[in-house]
């Protein structure tokens, strides 16, 4: 599985270890996280697909996640799908976005939506994951939280159903250990909930008060310049800002697929309380 040592990766790796499964855990640097007993790393550069040959020998399911400047550029997706197929690989779980759905022609999107029309070209068992926004993009808010109680973002009463990484996790775990060929899922939070909405579930999770202020989208777009791609922070702030009915529904597939509601926003923010501390 690529992705390892990310949000996802590492409750997957640990999801697919408690069931039992023998896992090869792919990043980008060297091993720099602990690993459960008996799960190997190998590294796997997605900037070149070659570098996925190794990780996948002996494996028979592999889960592709990109990240950074992968999502706007790179390789031919096929080939990283030819690479896999070559190595034994008959089962491929790709995590792509919701936004390949709803907005096809959006440019930070654009390869998301080539990986995932690769991907169908194959002769092998495929799903594909398009998740909404992650809780955890309510990392950014730390260090204004720690400093000055303070949250700032923008849209700020304009409601999307984001997501749980762990959720993310546990779903992908479970297509990957059952039969889900050819099947695309969209997960969501169980209810739609705005930047204003989720500074109150933390303000509540800390027991302190915070303040909140809206940001414009040019503020905005200035701070997401600093962690992504600028194709990825336009894109990004047309979904926040104006998004479409699509983009506001909220899907019952993490509930089929889990047997349980997704989970909510402040069931988050109560277990991450220590990190905005």
């Amino acid at each position: 599985m690529t992705g390892a040592t990310g949000n996802i990766g590492r409750t997957l790796v640990q999801h697919l270890v408690a069931a039992g499964e023998q896992v090869t855990a792919a990043s980008r640097g060297n091993q720099d996280i602990a690993l459960p007993d008996g799960v190997e790393h190998r590294r796997v550069d997605l900037a070149d697909p070659e570098s996925l040959s190794p990780a996948v020998e002996n494996a028979d399911a592999l889960f592709l996640l990109l990240t950074g400047p992968q999502l706007v550029t790179g390789p031919d997706p096929a080939r990283f799908v030819e690479v896999a197929v070559a190595g034994g690989i008959k089962k491929l779980v790709l995590l792509s976005s919701q936004a390949t759905g709803t907005r096809p022609g959006l440019a930070s999107h654009a390869r998301l939506h080539a990986f995932e029309s690769a991907l169908q070209q194959f002769d092998l068992d495929w799903t594909i994951l398009r998740p909404t926004g992650f809780f955890s993009n309510s990392y950014a808010w730390i260090e204004s939280i720690r400093a000055e109680r303070l949250i700032a973002a923008p849209f700020a009463d304009i409601a999307l159903p984001a997501i749980d990484p762990v959720d993310i996790a546990e779903v992908a775990a479970t297509v990957l250990r059952t039969d889900h060929s050819g099947r695309v899922y969209e997960l969501t939070g169980p209810t739609a909930i705005s930047p204003r909405e989720q500074a109150l579930a933390i303000e509540a999770a800390l027991g302190t008060p915070l303040r909140f202020v809206e940001l414009t989208r040019e503020q905005a777009r200035t701070g997401m310049l600093r962690f992504m791609p600028a194709d990825v922070a336009d894109g990004t702030l047309d979904i926040l800002g104006t998004p479409t009915p699509a983009e506001q529904q909220v899907s019952g597939d993490v509930e089929g697929l889990l047997g349980r509601p997704a989970t909510s926003y402040a069931e988050w923010a109560r277990r991450n309380r220590a990190v905005f501390g």
